[in-house]
């Protein structure tokens, strides 16, 4: 491990898990004895971290690389198609791995086909200044030392929203401003280059308007979007009922 990767291990890597972990459990239906599938888990830090705040869930992960170290149960899969049968888990989540994929809608395919009620999706937006270098950059110092394979398939939000929609995917909450980084690495690494978002079954949601409510998640303001405490009630009452309204939308 070089001093930048050190550096990152230190200052970033522990805080995006504990990050990621809180408003990923707040996203999904309080008290719900849920199955989540994590494609993609690592060493399963992060359903760890959900684990604790959410017991009642059932957390299992697939990766191409099983690591010794993983904190969950994790089966070994191709990358391309995933090893259980249609609707097997109640919820489905890729937290940085659909950019790492050569076929990005056919893995979210394969998660829509395998989730019964939603997906829950953490990846990045190519979009802003020197937006592609410094993913780039995050990628190499992150992901290298554990041979994770690097196609940098970074995609424009313009571009995830056409694919959700194809797929017959509803957008039921999006945000971009998840605070990975403290000052000053945000202003590098953060500045909405990322984006957390829940999915729906088009086709399921009547269904998903049905789910108990959700935990609350606070919104943040988009860049650009007046601040407006407000926003946290709305999107949560929004939630609750199947879809929150979507920030940033183009």
């Amino acid at each position: 491990m070089n001093w930048v990767e050190r550096l990152h291990e230190a200052y970033g890597s522990s805080r995006r898990a504990r990050v990621l972990a809180s408003q990923l459990a707040g996203l999904l239906p309080e008290g719900e004895r849920a199955s989540l599938l994590d494609v993609g888990c690592g060493d399963g830090t992060i359903d760890q971290l959900i684990a604790l705040q959410r017991p009642e869930l059932k957390i299992e992960g697939i990766d191409v690389l099983v690591r010794e170290d993983a904190q969950i149960h994790v089966r070994h899969f191709d990358g391309k198609q995933i090893p259980h049968r249609d609707d097997s888990f109640d919820h489905v989540m890729f937290v940085d791995v659909l950019h790492h994929s050569d076929d990005p809608a056919g893995l979210l395919r394969e998660g829509a086909r395998v989730a019964r009620k939603s997906l829950l999706i953490k990846d990045h937006r190519l979009d802003g200044l020197l937006a592609g270098p410094t993913l780039r950059l995050m990628d190499r110092i992150g992901n290298t030392r554990f041979g994770v394979a690097l196609p940098f398939n970074y995609w424009p939000e313009r571009r995830w929203r056409e694919t959700f929609q194809v797929e017959g995917l509803e957008v039921l909450f999006w945000t971009q401003n998840v605070a990975l980084y403290p000052w000053p690495l945000s202003a590098i690494f953060g500045r909405g280059l990322h984006f957390l978002a829940r999915l729906g079954h088009l086709a399921r949601l009547g269904h998903l308007a049905r789910l108990e409510p959700v935990a609350k998640l606070e919104h943040v303001a988009s860049p650009g979007e007046a601040a407006d405490p407000a926003r946290g009630d709305e999107q949560a009452r929004a939630a609750r009922s199947g879809r929150a309204d979507e920030p940033g939308l183009p």
